[in-house]
């Protein structure tokens, strides 16, 4: 029995146990990914550490598709050591609406809760320490979200006068320039800042 077969068994096996709460499944790449409801999850979670063997959380991870109603994507990555196995289960949310937290089933959930919280803005419904863990106390907004600034809104600076870190507001010395992303052998149609004294064609 190849791997292939035996990641299709389980998925069959995952939606006929859960016909409710699995959305879809899909096989890729030597890996099986489930789709399932957000209210669902820890009846997913639950089944798949007691009666399929993925008794390890590796990781949480989100991913931001801002065009999306429910723009966020939360990916719980599972292993099963006995039958040397990895699972992914993904669900989608919005800002608004809370994920009910995995630590009731995976007490590491919580630390990879709060990462996707922190840098993402997703929130998880009666976790027991939801708060930041990579980015400042008095940080603003959620810095893997698509539409976070590249620069950021605040900085922090060592200020030799005050003889303190300061935080201030964002500055830029110049404004942001405007990137046409043509190839330079299509040639602009417009002079090139430091080519105004060379000779224009007849």
């Amino acid at each position: 029995m190849t791997a292939l077969e035996t990641l299709d068994e389980l998925a069959s096996k995952i939606a006929a146990a859960l016909p409710e709460a699995v959305v879809s499944s899909k096989v890729a790449i030597g890996e099986l990914t489930i789709n399932v409801m957000p209210f669902d999850l820890i009846g997913v979670l639950t089944f798949l550490r007691d009666d399929c063997e993925f008794k390890i959380l590796v990781d949480v991870c989100g991913a931001d598709w801002p065009s999306r109603a429910k723009r966020f994507d939360v990916v719980y990555h599972l292993l099963s050591t006995t039958n040397n196995r990895r699972i992914r289960v993904k669900l989608e949310t919005d800002e608004a609406s809370p994920v009910p937290t995995a630590v009731c089933v995976f007490p590491a959930a919580g630390w990879y809760e709060r990462e996707t919280f922190d840098l993402y803005g997703v929130t998880f419904a009666d976790h027991p320490d939801l708060r930041r863990i990579l980015t400042d106390y008095g940080f603003f907004g959620h810095p893997l979200r698509k539409d976070f600034p590249l620069t950021g809104f605040v900085e922090l600076r060592y200020d030799d006068d005050l003889k303190r870190v300061v935080y201030q507001p964002v500055r830029l010395v110049q404004e942001f320039r405007d990137f046409d992303f043509m190839s330079p052998w299509e040639g602009a149609p417009y002079i090139l800042p430091g080519d105004e004294k060379a000779e224009k064609k007849p």
